[in-house]
């Protein structure tokens, strides 16, 4: 379900020549804040790196991967529900 909603998606964050920053990170953080459901695009880094770079991301904005498509990563992050 979630791949066939990404599917339409343009990515919202590109990771440039310095690499995964935390600015990157922090940007990537709040689109997913934002719209939950994103596309992010990796397109310098060798396939060994974009992996781990990938990994990387999920961990740090406590996210989960939902599709690696070539140099573009799909994440999710389930918003958080106000409390009672």
């Amino acid at each position: 379900m979630l791949k066939g909603r990404a599917h339409k998606l343009d990515p919202v964050v590109i990771i440039g020549g310095k690499g995964l920053t935390e600015p990157v990170v922090a940007e990537i953080a709040l689109a997913l804040k934002a719209h939950q459901l994103i596309k992010v695009r990796a397109p310098g880094q060798d396939r060994k790196e974009r992996a781990g770079i990938f990994q990387e991301i999920a961990a740090k904005t406590e996210s989960q991967i939902v599709q690696e498509i070539g140099k573009v990563l799909v994440l999710y992050k389930k918003w958080d529900t106000p409390a009672p």
